[in-house]
């Protein structure tokens, strides 16, 4: 049976923004994708929500996900904040993975302020999908969390990518990859981590 998989959006792009539905349409290939909006993103506003908030919705959104599919296991999958937040709702319930697609470790790009509490209290693994460009999480400083974290833990890297796994034209041209190549090869990946990971226990 596919798994269900339920799609966080980042902060400042919602479950309709083109990015979103081409990787939903993307994971549909591996299970079945479920997205959502926070309060904010529905009610017109730019500021998210405090934490506690954001939690709640995506908790909510979780339930009502798996009221559709009830056998399914299931994965949360977020881009950036939505990944963040994904990480904290798995500390409340059992989820058997996470995906994180561009993981905001840095606070507004800042090195010195680092969101790394959450990522040393998971227990679920998770797998990192990240771009070498990306400002708010530089790789070095990934490697330093990961070696610390207690949750099995992946690293899929995207050579060039942005915050969003964009990868600039010129540097393809050089690889005679095209973002397509880039894009199936991060699907794999993800379809890869998915298929290999046991049944969370109860």
């Amino acid at each position: 049976m596919k798994p269900l998989i339920l799609f966080a959006p980042s902060a400042g792009a919602p479950s309709s923004h083109p990015w979103m539905q081409n990787r939903k349409s993307r994971l549909s290939e591996i299970g079945y994708v479920e997205t959502f909006d926070y309060d904010y993103m529905r009610e017109g506003r730019k500021r998210p929500d405090p934490l506690p908030k954001l939690i709640a919705v995506h908790r909510e959104a979780l339930v009502n996900a798996r009221e559709k599919h009830l056998s399914a296991r299931t994965f949360l999958i977020g881009k950036s904040m939505g990944g963040r937040i994904g990480c904290h709702v798995s500390l409340e319930e059992r989820v058997d993975g996470l995906i994180r697609l561009g993981y905001p470790l840095c606070a507004m790009g800042d090195r010195s302020k680092l969101r790394e509490e959450v990522l040393h209290a998971l227990t679920t693994p998770v797998l990192f999908v990240q771009g070498t460009r990306d400002w708010l999480c530089p790789l070095d400083l990934l490697e330093r969390v990961r070696a610390e974290m207690k949750a099995p833990n992946f690293l899929h890297t995207v050579e060039g990518g942005d915050h969003s796994l964009r990868v600039p034209k010129r540097q393809l041209q050089g690889t005679r990859k095209t973002q397509e190549d880039i894009d199936q090869e991060i699907l794999k990946t993800i379809g890869k981590f998915v298929d290999q990971l046991p049944p969370a226990a109860d």
